[in-house]
Parts: C-alpha cells; sequence; structure tokens
C-alpha cells in the first residue's frame, strides 16, 4: 500500500473541508463556546470523508460515469445555496446593528449534513480510484485508506474553525460575507475543475 499517496490523497480531499471550517470559524459569533462547535463541524466532515470513498468502492467502476456526471453540480449548487444563505445573514446583521443573528454560527442539522455531503462528494469518486492509485483492493486496505481520509479530514477541519476564528475577530462584522463568498467561491472551483481540469 503506497502511505505517501494515501497522505496526499486524504490532505487533497480535505481540503474543501477546511475552507469551509475556515469560513465557518470567522462566522462563529463571540461569547459562544468555540470548541464544541468545531468538534460537530470536525467530526461531520471526517464522517463522511470516511464514508464517501467506502461508498464509492462499492459502487465500484458501474457508477464512476454517473458519479463524475453530477458530482460537481451537486456541490456547486449546494456550496451557492449556504454561501447565500450565509451572506444574507451577514447582510441582516450589519442591518440590524451588529445584533447576532441566527446563521452559519447555529447550524442546523440539515445545514451541516448539506455542508459534509457537498465537500465529500470527491471522495465518492476517489473511492473508486484508491485500489489502483494507492493499492487498496481489497475491504481491509479500503478501511485503512477510508480511516486516513477521515482523520486527516477531522483534524484538519478542527483546526480550520480555530484559524477561521482567529481571522474573523479581525474581520468583525463582515465574517458572514466573507465566509459565504468562500462556500460560493469553493462550489464554483470544484464545478470548474471537473467541467474544464
Amino acid at each position: 500500500m503506497d502511505f505517501v499517496s494515501l497522505a496526499g490523497i486524504s490532505a487533497g480531499l480535505a481540503m474543501d473541508a477546511f475552507a469551509v471550517c475556515v469560513a465557518g470559524g470567522a462566522a462563529r459569533g463571540r461569547g459562544k463556546p468555540l470548541f464544541p462547535f468545531a468538534l460537530k463541524l470536525a467530526a461531520s466532515f471526517g464522517l463522511f470523508q470516511g464514508l464517501m470513498p467506502m461508498a464509492g468502492w462499492l459502487v465500484g467502476k458501474a457508477g464512476e460515469s454517473l458519479i463524475a456526471s453530477v458530482d460537481h453540480w451537486i456541490a456547486l449548487l449546494l456550496l451557492s445555496y449556504l454561501g447565500a444563505e450565509m451572506i444574507r445573514e451577514g447582510w441582516k446583521k450589519q442591518k440590524d446593528g451588529g445584533k447576532p443573528q441566527a446563521g452559519f454560527s447555529d447550524l442546523k442539522l440539515r445545514t451541516l449534513a448539506a455542508l459534509s455531503v457537498a465537500t465529500s462528494i470527491d471522495a465518492l469518486a476517489a473511492g473508486i480510484l484508491l485500489p489502483s492509485a494507492v493499492g487498496a483492493g481489497t475491504l481491509p486496505l479500503m478501511l485503512v485508506s477510508a480511516g486516513s481520509i477521515s482523520l486527516v479530514a477531522f483534524f484538519l477541519s478542527l483546526a480550520g474553525v480555530f484559524l477561521g476564528n482567529s481571522f474573523g475577530k479581525l474581520l468583525s462584522g463582515k465574517a458572514e460575507l466573507a465566509g459565504g463568498a468562500v462556500l460560493m467561491g469553493i462550489g464554483v472551483k470544484i464545478f470548474l475543475d471537473h467541467m474544464f481540469f
């Protein structure tokens, strides 16, 4: 098994989740406990990043073309919607004189699941390629690969929330606007990568 390639793939797959967590940390309201929020995001992203490659591996080559034909559309739509909602909340907060509003800092389970799916959908396609890319052709090796992807996503997501929270304090009331723009940008990037590269 090629552990160097697996580490690179794990880090690459976690980058979208990391960026979303930076945005989430930046939008986190002051005076609210940060660690439970960070743990909730990291656990969800880590779980989905680990489950999606296993699902991709189980689907196998038969589903590769189907997944590849829609994954970028799903990511674009979900992340654009969530980013637009975040920007709307930021404008609303500025309009209300900076009073806290429910938004990215108060994630509902439905929103968290949508973010987790949108940022891990490329891991679904990666699960199809992992056996040839890292030599993970058996169930135990796929479990090791999925576990590695999950752990890397968990720790990078956790770090992303704290990093974003530090920058969020610098951005003051503009954190939601910046975070929403980042989410929409990630959606567009995923879409363009799949369509043209």
